[in-house]
C-alpha cells in the first residue's frame, strides 16, 4: 500500500497482520513514482494498481490472477472498472486518438455490452495488474508525467515491445471518477493537456505524429462547441474557472512539451530500440482502438 498523501492508511501492526506493508513518502512524487517504488519493494510476478478512489469487489485479484495464469502472452489486464455504481462503466479498457489523447473504452455505457473477455489496447491504470517481466524489458511508469496519462505511455510502450493486454469482465472495480483530482480542476487540465503532448512525442509513429496538430485542433474546435452547448468537460472547466484560464493551462503545457522535447526524444529512441512492431503494425494497432477528437471532446 501507498500512502503519498502523508495519512497513513492503517497502522503498520494492521499491515503487518496481513503480510503488508506501508510505504510513505516524505512528499508528494506523484502517481508513477509511488507505484514504481512500491514495485521496487516486491518481488510478485504480477503488480496490481488500484487508485484511492476505486473499490475493488470481492473476487477481484482473484479474477485477474486467473486471467494472467491464462494468458501468458498478455502483460497487463484490465478490469470492468463501473462508474460509481452497478449500471454504467467508467473504462473496459482504454482508447487512443490521433492527438494522443486517451479515454475509458465503454465510458458510461451499460455493464452487460462489454461482458466477454477481449483484447484492450492498454488498463486504466486506476485498477490494473501488469506482468513483472513485461515492465523489467519495458521499463516502469514514467515518473515524469507525475500525474495523468502514464497508463497511456506505459501502455503504448508494452504494445510496441509486443505485449498484449486482456479485458477481464469479472474482475470489477467502482471508481469514484476523479473524486481525488476534480474532474474538471486546474490541476487535472493542465497535466492531461502537457502529458498527452509527452505521449505523443514518445510514443506516436513519424506518419501519426505529423498528423496529431491537426486532430489537436479538431478536438479543440469540438471542446468550444461542446462547451457553448453546455457540454463536455470544456463546459464544466469554463463554468469553474474561465475560458481565459484554459487558454492559459494550454499554452502551459505546450510550453513544458517543448522545454522537454530533446529528453523525450532520446526516450522515444529507447522505445524503438526495444520495439517489435513495426511502425505500420503499431498504427494498425491504434486505429483498432481509436475514438475520435469529437467523441474526446465530448466525454
Amino acid at each position: 500500500m501507498i500512502d503519498n498523501s502523508g495519512k497513513r492508511l492503517a497502522r503498520q501492526s494492521d499491515a503487518a497482520r496481513f503480510g503488508a506493508k506501508i510505504l510513505e513518502q516524505p512528499r508528494n512524487t506523484g502517481f508513477g513514482a509511488a507505484i514504481n517504488l512500491a514495485f521496487q519493494h516486491s518481488r510478485a510476478p504480477l503488480l496490481a494498481t488500484l487508485n484511492d478512489d476505486a473499490v475493488a469487489a470481492p473476487g477481484w485479484i482473484g479474477a485477474m490472477l486467473a486471467a494472467a495464469e491464462s494468458a501468458p502472452e498478455a502483460g497487463m489486464f484490465a478490469s470492468q472498472v463501473r462508474l460509481g455504481g452497478p449500471d454504467r462503466i467508467d473504462s473496459a479498457g482504454m482508447l487512443i486518438s490521433g492527438d494522443g489523447s486517451s479515454k475509458q473504452r465503454g465510458h458510461l455505457e451499460p455493464p452487460d455490452r462489454f461482458a466477454e473477455r477481449s483484447e484492450a489496447l492498454f488498463p486504466s491504470g486506476s485498477a490494473a495488474f501488469y506482468r513483472r517481466t513485461m515492465l523489467e524489458e519495458i521499463g516502469l511508469f514514467d515518473e515524469d508525467f507525475f500525474l495523468y496519462c502514464e497508463d497511456t505511455d506505459l501502455g503504448l510502450r508494452a504494445r510496441w515491445a509486443g505485449w498484449k493486454c486482456l479485458y477481464v469482465p469479472e474482475a470489477i472495480v467502482e471508481h469514484r471518477y476523479s473524486q481525488t483530482a476534480g474532474r474538471a480542476s486546474a490541476l487535472k487540465a493542465y497535466h492531461v493537456e502537457r502529458n498527452r503532448l509527452y505521449v505523443l512525442l514518445k510514443n506516436f509513429p513519424a506518419r501519426m505524429l505529423v498528423r496529431a496538430p491537426a486532430a489537436t485542433l479538431s478536438r479543440y474546435f469540438w471542446h468550444a462547441a461542446w462547451a457553448v452547448e453546455n457540454r463536455g468537460i470544456a463546459a464544466q472547466f469554463r463554468q469553474t474557472h474561465g475560458a481565459l484560464a484554459l487558454a492559459f493551462i494550454v499554452a502551459r503545457a505546450h510550453c513544458s512539451a517543448l522545454f522537454r522535447a530533446i529528453p523525450l526524444w532520446r526516450k522515444r529512441r529507447q522505445v524503438r530500440r526495444t520495439a517489435k512492431l513495426s511502425a505500420a503494425e503499431f498504427q494498425r494497432l491504434l486505429e483498432q482502438h481509436w475514438i475520435t477528437p469529437r467523441q474526446v471532446a465530448a466525454l
